[in-house]
């Protein structure tokens, strides 16, 4: 059984606990409190050199970290990552999109918003990941006018990944409501077979280093 390095609050650690209730897939928590320092200890390092979560830990006792990554390979041989090289391109094009343009745009001022962080990170750079993210909205909203899921007619890893910051897009201060087809793309993943909402029971603290 493997094991999932998991902390509630964390978006990208929620991906992964989706897509192991989706396949149905048993697995073990280690809970790594990041915010409060555990993931800086030697031990957790060797799961994950930059002391995040998530990591999993296999049976045979190998780590793999960053969230894309362990859906990539968790999402093997399933109907959540094609067999097919060009439709398994399509996923990994939304998996790089992803990492690159809404973890520096809407992930970001999330987490600044919810910290009380927003107003100490100057104008210049808060104006910078605003049109990140508004960038990474119109660009979501027109792609998904063409068809009901990211990479195509069917639901994979692209829309776990995806998803998992952008259905909460509103809390970093931007107007999710105002793209149409992002919130009907919302509903789609959420009326998926085994879906699970995350819910974090611990309060943020505001002096965090990490990323939720």
């Amino acid at each position: 059984m493997i094991t999932l390095y998991d902390y509630l609050p964390s978006q990208n650690a929620y991906k992964v606990r989706l897509l192991l209730n989706q396949l149905n897939r048993p697995y073990r928590t280690e809970y790594v409190s990041i915010f409060e320092g555990e993931g800086q200890s030697e031990a957790y390092l060797k799961a994950n050199p930059m002391g995040a979560v998530p990591a999993i830990r296999l049976e045979d006792g190998f780590f793999i970290a960053e969230s894309n990554a362990i859906l990539t390979y968790l999402a093997e041989g399933s109907r959540f990552l094609p067999d097919d090289p060009v439709a398994r391109a399509k996923v990994m094009q939304w998996l790089f999109f992803e990492s690159d343009y809404i973890q520096n745009g809407a992930a970001s001022l999330r987490y600044w918003a919810l910290t009380g962080k927003l107003s100490s990170r100057g104008a210049e750079l808060v104006g910078q990941r605003s049109e990140t993210a508004l960038r990474t909205l119109r660009v979501l909203d027109r792609e998904l006018a063409e068809r009901p899921f990211l990479a195509g007619q069917e639901y994979t890893i692209a829309d776990i990944s995806v998803f998992a910051y952008m259905h909460r897009a509103d809390e970093a201060g931007l107007p999710l409501a105002q793209y149409g087809n992002v919130v009907a793309w919302i509903r789609r993943v959420m009326d998926q077979p085994n879906f699970v909402s995350k819910v974090y029971p611990y309060s943020i603290d505001p002096h965090s280093q990490g990323e939720l």
